[in-house]
């Protein structure tokens, strides 16, 4: 006959240790996660803005080939060859798109706004994005600084 022991039996389950210690991994990892998902979504929307920004300077470059003048904003829209075909969006609707001459129609500033509506939380550090004819590209924050070097990477 085996003798029999009072604390023989395997105990299952997890000490109070163990689960805190789980708990904040789990914590760590998900806050980690978040500030990389939030990066890459803003990094998504300034990516969003420099196509639509390329994409009207290259509409601009053939309008100028074609016309030796440079559209103006109310021909942002209009289909080529009386415009840009341009959307006054960015494709995935985070920026609007416009455009200003100069006075002498040889020189434009094409600009991305933020649509604060658009974005669950809105791109304060690069509000506006900007490229003129010459391809000089120029990115403020919403204080009005100066932000070309972060928002057009």
């Amino acid at each position: 006959m085996r003798p029999r022991h009072r604390h023989s039996s395997i105990h299952r389950g997890f000490t109070l240790t163990e689960i805190v210690t789980s708990l904040v991994v789990v914590t760590v990892l998900a806050a980690i996660a978040v500030v990389m998902w939030r990066s890459h979504a803003l990094r998504e929307r300034r990516g969003d803005a420099v196509q639509a920004l390329l994409a009207l300077q290259t509409a601009q470059d053939r309008y100028f080939g074609q016309h030796a003048r440079y559209a103006s904003e109310t021909q942002l829209a209009a289909e080529p060859p009386a415009g840009l075909g341009i959307s006054p969006k960015s494709r995935l609707g985070f920026y609007a798109i416009s455009v200003r001459n100069s006075e002498d129609n040889l020189g434009y500033w094409a600009t991305a706004r933020v649509i604060p509506s658009a974005a669950e939380t809105p791109d304060a550090r690069c509000e506006e994005m900007r490229i003129d004819q010459n391809g000089r590209r120029f990115a403020i924050d919403a204080a009005g600084e100066d932000r070309s070097a972060d928002c057009w990477r």
